[in-house]
Protein backbone atom coordinates (compact mmCIF):
# COMPACT_ATOMS: atom_id res chain seq x y z
CA UNK A 1 0.00 0.00 0.00
CA UNK A 2 1.17 3.35 -0.68
CA UNK A 3 0.14 6.09 0.96
CA UNK A 4 0.08 9.63 -1.50
CA UNK A 5 -2.99 11.57 0.01
CA UNK A 6 -1.36 13.91 1.66
CA UNK A 7 -1.18 17.60 0.66
CA UNK A 8 2.14 18.12 1.33
CA UNK A 9 1.65 22.06 2.98
CA UNK A 10 5.09 22.08 4.14
CA UNK A 11 6.40 21.33 0.72
CA UNK A 12 4.75 23.29 -1.47
CA UNK A 13 2.32 20.58 -3.13
CA UNK A 14 0.46 17.68 -2.75
CA UNK A 15 2.80 14.77 -2.45
CA UNK A 16 1.73 12.46 -5.21
CA UNK A 17 2.60 14.84 -7.56
CA UNK A 18 6.41 15.32 -6.46
CA UNK A 19 8.55 14.38 -9.27
CA UNK A 20 11.99 13.18 -9.46
CA UNK A 21 13.44 14.05 -12.63
CA UNK A 22 10.59 13.70 -15.42
CA UNK A 23 9.04 10.41 -13.42
CA UNK A 24 6.15 11.16 -10.63
CA UNK A 25 7.68 9.73 -7.86
CA UNK A 26 4.47 7.59 -7.54
CA UNK A 27 4.93 5.65 -10.60
CA UNK A 28 8.83 4.71 -8.69
CA UNK A 29 7.01 3.59 -6.13
CA UNK A 30 4.32 1.17 -7.93
CA UNK A 31 7.85 0.18 -9.85
CA UNK A 32 9.75 -0.44 -6.25
CA UNK A 33 6.95 -2.58 -4.78
CA UNK A 34 6.34 -4.56 -7.76
CA UNK A 35 10.23 -5.71 -7.95
CA UNK A 36 9.81 -6.25 -4.53
CA UNK A 37 7.03 -8.69 -5.04
CA UNK A 38 4.25 -7.29 -3.85
CA UNK A 39 1.28 -9.33 -5.74
CA UNK A 40 -1.03 -6.34 -5.65
CA UNK A 41 -0.10 -2.72 -5.30
CA UNK A 42 -3.09 -0.02 -3.48
CA UNK A 43 -2.29 3.30 -4.08
CA UNK A 44 -4.51 6.17 -1.63
CA UNK A 45 -4.59 9.51 -3.38
CA UNK A 46 -6.52 12.11 -2.03
CA UNK A 47 -4.84 15.79 -2.55
CA UNK A 48 -5.15 16.45 -6.35
CA UNK A 49 -6.36 12.77 -6.70
CA UNK A 50 -7.80 13.78 -10.27
CA UNK A 51 -4.86 15.77 -11.35
CA UNK A 52 -2.27 12.66 -10.53
CA UNK A 53 -4.90 10.37 -11.90
CA UNK A 54 -4.57 12.23 -15.73
CA UNK A 55 -0.84 12.65 -15.61
CA UNK A 56 0.81 9.51 -14.07
CA UNK A 57 0.88 6.14 -15.34
CA UNK A 58 -0.92 3.94 -12.38
CA UNK A 59 -1.15 0.84 -14.60
CA UNK A 60 -1.21 -2.18 -12.37
CA UNK A 61 -2.25 -0.25 -9.41
CA UNK A 62 -5.63 -0.20 -7.47
CA UNK A 63 -6.31 2.82 -6.77
CA UNK A 64 -8.37 4.23 -4.00
CA UNK A 65 -10.04 7.63 -3.44
CA UNK A 66 -9.54 8.63 0.05
CA UNK A 67 -12.17 11.89 -0.16
CA UNK A 68 -11.16 12.55 3.85
CA UNK A 69 -7.51 13.39 2.89
CA UNK A 70 -7.65 16.01 4.68
CA UNK A 71 -8.44 14.64 8.14
CA UNK A 72 -4.62 12.95 8.56
CA UNK A 73 -3.31 9.59 7.45
CA UNK A 74 -4.64 7.37 9.46
CA UNK A 75 -8.11 7.96 7.14
CA UNK A 76 -5.94 7.01 4.18
CA UNK A 77 -4.92 4.02 6.00
CA UNK A 78 -8.09 2.78 7.05
CA UNK A 79 -9.21 3.48 2.94
CA UNK A 80 -6.23 1.18 2.08
CA UNK A 81 -7.18 -1.43 4.30
CA UNK A 82 -10.87 -1.40 3.21
CA UNK A 83 -9.47 -1.71 -0.71
CA UNK A 84 -7.62 -5.38 0.26
CA UNK A 85 -11.05 -7.14 -0.24
CA UNK A 86 -8.88 -10.71 -1.01
CA UNK A 87 -9.42 -12.85 1.62
CA UNK A 88 -5.84 -14.77 0.39
CA UNK A 89 -4.07 -11.49 1.82
CA UNK A 90 -2.73 -12.36 4.81
CA UNK A 91 -0.19 -9.35 5.24
CA UNK A 92 0.20 -5.71 3.49
CA UNK A 93 3.42 -3.52 3.39
CA UNK A 94 2.40 0.08 3.66
CA UNK A 95 5.01 2.65 2.74
CA UNK A 96 4.54 6.23 2.23
CA UNK A 97 5.46 7.91 -1.19
CA UNK A 98 7.92 10.76 0.07
CA UNK A 99 10.79 8.44 0.83
CA UNK A 100 12.70 8.55 -2.50
CA UNK A 101 15.46 6.97 -0.77
CA UNK A 102 13.42 3.58 -0.39
CA UNK A 103 14.40 0.23 -2.09
CA UNK A 104 12.97 -3.53 -3.43
CA UNK A 105 15.22 -4.72 -0.96
CA UNK A 106 13.98 -2.69 2.06
CA UNK A 107 10.55 -3.98 1.37
CA UNK A 108 11.64 -7.38 0.47
CA UNK A 109 13.46 -7.23 4.15
CA UNK A 110 10.58 -5.99 6.26
CA UNK A 111 7.89 -8.10 4.32
CA UNK A 112 9.82 -11.81 4.65
CA UNK A 113 7.09 -13.12 6.81
CA UNK A 114 4.11 -11.82 5.52
CA UNK A 115 1.96 -13.93 8.19
CA UNK A 116 -1.47 -12.67 9.05
CA UNK A 117 -0.50 -11.93 13.28
CA UNK A 118 2.83 -9.94 12.21
CA UNK A 119 3.72 -6.22 12.99
CA UNK A 120 6.87 -5.25 11.70
CA UNK A 121 8.73 -1.74 11.51
CA UNK A 122 11.81 -0.87 9.47
CA UNK A 123 14.18 0.81 11.49
CA UNK A 124 16.96 3.29 10.44
CA UNK A 125 19.92 4.59 12.93
CA UNK A 126 17.27 2.66 15.78
CA UNK A 127 14.14 4.62 14.97
CA UNK A 128 11.48 3.40 13.34
CA UNK A 129 10.15 4.01 9.94
CA UNK A 130 8.53 2.44 7.10
CA UNK A 131 7.99 0.36 5.36
CA UNK A 132 5.72 -1.49 8.28
CA UNK A 133 4.18 -4.68 7.53
CA UNK A 134 1.01 -5.23 8.92
CA UNK A 135 -0.59 -8.72 9.46
CA UNK A 136 -4.40 -9.27 8.74
CA UNK A 137 -5.10 -10.26 12.35
CA UNK A 138 -4.26 -6.55 13.55
CA UNK A 139 -6.31 -4.57 10.39
CA UNK A 140 -9.49 -4.26 12.00
CA UNK A 141 -7.41 -2.67 15.14
CA UNK A 142 -5.24 -0.70 13.13
CA UNK A 143 -8.14 0.83 11.03
CA UNK A 144 -10.30 1.34 14.18
CA UNK A 145 -6.89 3.47 16.32
CA UNK A 146 -5.51 5.00 12.85
CA UNK A 147 -6.49 8.68 12.89
CA UNK A 148 -5.18 12.19 12.25
CA UNK A 149 -2.08 12.35 11.38
CA UNK A 150 -0.46 9.67 13.82
CA UNK A 151 -1.57 6.73 11.09
CA UNK A 152 -0.78 3.29 13.04
CA UNK A 153 1.53 5.01 16.12
CA UNK A 154 -1.52 4.46 18.57
CA UNK A 155 -2.06 0.79 17.61
CA UNK A 156 1.81 0.08 17.28
CA UNK A 157 2.05 1.23 20.91
CA UNK A 158 -0.42 -0.52 22.34
CA UNK A 159 1.55 -3.94 20.50
CA UNK A 160 5.04 -2.76 21.01
CA UNK A 161 5.81 -5.96 22.24
CA UNK A 162 4.76 -7.66 19.17
CA UNK A 163 6.91 -5.51 16.40
CA UNK A 164 9.71 -7.16 15.16
CA UNK A 165 12.47 -4.22 13.71
CA UNK A 166 14.04 -4.99 11.14
CA UNK A 167 17.27 -2.69 10.28
CA UNK A 168 17.28 -1.07 6.93
CA UNK A 169 20.39 0.93 6.89
CA UNK A 170 22.67 -0.73 4.91
CA UNK A 171 19.87 -0.85 2.03
CA UNK A 172 17.55 1.77 2.15
CA UNK A 173 17.53 5.62 2.99
CA UNK A 174 14.65 6.10 5.37
CA UNK A 175 14.57 9.98 5.16
CA UNK A 176 11.00 10.86 4.65
CA UNK A 177 10.70 14.53 2.21
CA UNK A 178 9.03 17.20 4.83
CA UNK A 179 10.92 20.30 3.53
CA UNK A 180 11.82 22.52 0.78
CA UNK A 181 15.14 21.81 1.62
CA UNK A 182 15.06 18.04 1.41
CA UNK A 183 13.22 18.39 -2.33
CA UNK A 184 16.39 20.34 -3.10
CA UNK A 185 18.28 17.67 -1.85
CA UNK A 186 17.10 14.81 -3.43
CA UNK A 187 16.48 16.58 -6.83
CA UNK A 188 12.31 16.69 -6.45
CA UNK A 189 9.66 19.16 -7.71
CA UNK A 190 6.15 19.87 -7.48
CA UNK A 191 4.54 20.78 -11.04
CA UNK A 192 2.45 24.13 -10.91
CA UNK A 193 -1.68 22.36 -9.91
CA UNK A 194 -4.49 23.55 -12.55
CA UNK A 195 -6.90 26.05 -10.12
CA UNK A 196 -9.50 24.21 -8.90
CA UNK A 197 -7.63 20.92 -8.14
Amino acid sequence: MIIAAGGGRRIGGPEALLHQGERPLVSRMIDTMTEAGCEQVVVVLGAAADQVRETTDLTGATVVVNRAWGTGVGSSIRAGLAALTDEGIEAVVVVPVDMPGLTAAAVRRVSALPYPDVLVCATYDGLRGYPMLFGRRHWAGIATLANADVGARPYLLAHKDQIVDISCDSVADGSRIDSPELMALYGLTVPPQRVGV
